[in-house]
């Protein structure tokens, strides 16, 4: 593996955009690539991959459709836009995967890269897959190092992944052997605003009391005076963080909270809960974004033994300007800790790693 190659470019359409990409390209060797469309293009997206697989001579491809794609220093959203990466992997070394629409499936589908099993894989999903969550830890148990990336498609329009050819539904991607080395870190984008609370009560997704106090009570006094006096700001800055068993790095899932009731004094957030699980309220900001940003950043540079080779990027469409600010502030931060890098994602509705499902979360994957 010793060449990547990346490019991302706008345009009046996706004939200009596609263009504009391959001038960027220019030529040389390459096995497989990474394609990202705006969802504005995405009923292009077979006739975009096919030009791409005629003029560079590549023949294995993956991608997916976003509200937003991303390169190197730049996030093109609401704009036709296209996003892409090319490397030059030894053949037996990755192998590109379909339609996997259940755990069965994940079970089953072949991943072996060179004979052997794959050491991780990276993935796009459809979030209207029955049992996603289970569809990926299932797919991570064949993985020798039970580690997925990736990201949910993200559309207006038709969610499309690219897998070889264009598809829709389910999980698809790509397997690597263990001679593709990689580094990968999340960042959460929120902070918790207080301390780990035990779920007490609950029934589906609500959450009825937390250390065996009513739910609404313990909220108010855990997101401050400010908030609880104006519950109207809550919406969007204010999650509930449910804590990642046996993570062993105080790990949590940013869950919405998508419904208050004030009367009975619960709180329904976006996931299920049981009891016991751990709990946290979090706060999801401007400036705790790029502070967290700036420690994963950290943290994946510090643990390198070499200069990366090329980097793929998802990050969820409820950060971009919302948090970083116009001119692609996101981007430009992974640019200035590593300089002119191939990279190339998207825009995800969702993002993956390890074996979970995230949100509001960006996950940086580096090939070494």
């Amino acid at each position: 593996m010793s060449e990547f190659r990346a490019a991302h470019a706008t345009g009046d359409g996706w004939q200009d955009a596609a263009e504009r990409c391959l001038a960027q390209l220019g030529p040389g060797a390459g096995t497989l690539g990474f394609l990202y469309v705006t969802d504005l293009i995405a009923e292009h997206y077979a006739e975009i991959a096919q030009l791409f697989r005629a003029r560079t001579g590549i023949d294995h491809w993956v991608g997916a459709t976003g509200v937003g794609v991303c390169g190197n220093g730049a996030e093109y959203l609401d704009r036709p836009a296209i996003a892409v990466l090319v490397g030059d992997f030894e053949a037996d070394s990755f192998r590109v995967f379909t339609g996997v629409n259940s755990a069965n499936d994940a079970a089953k589908i072949a991943l072996e890269c060179g004979g052997a099993a794959p050491a991780f894989a990276i993935v796009h999903a459809d979030a209207q897959t029955e049992g996603l969550d289970k569809v990926v830890q299932a797919l991570a148990k064949r993985v020798d190092s039970g580690f997925l990336v990736g990201g949910l498609v993200s559309s207006r329009a038709r969610n499309l992944q690219l897998a070889d050819q264009v598809a829709e539904g389910g999980v698809s991607g790509v397997a690597f052997s263990d001679n593709v080395i990689i580094a990968t870190r999340l960042t959460q984008g929120c902070s918790p605003i207080g301390p780990k609370r035990a779920v007490t009560g609950c029934q589906r997704n609500v959450l009825i009391s937390l250390d065996g106090k009513p739910a609404f009570d313990v909220f108010l006094q855990d997101i401050g005076e400010k908030l609880a006096g104006d519950l109207n700001r809550v919406g969007g800055h204010i999650f509930a963080g449910i804590s990642v068993a046996g993570s062993g790095t105080d790990d949590y899932l940013a869950r919405n909270l998508v419904g208050i009731d004030t009367q009975s004094k619960l709180i329904a957030i976006g996931d299920y809960l049981k009891k016991g699980d751990q709990l946290m309220f979090c706060r999801r900001d401007a400036k705790t974004a790029r502070d967290d940003m700036a420690r994963m950043l950290q943290s994946i540079q510090q643990g390198l033994y070499s200069r990366p080779k090329a980097g793929v990027y998802y990050s969820c469409l409820g950060r971009g300007e919302a948090l970083f600010g116009k001119g692609s502030g996101e981007l430009k931060m992974i640019r200035d800790v590593f300089g002119d890098l191939p990279l190339t994602g998207f825009f995800c509705n969702g993002e993956i790693s390890h074996n979970r499902l995230y949100g509001y979360t960006g996950v940086l994957t580096l090939f070494i």
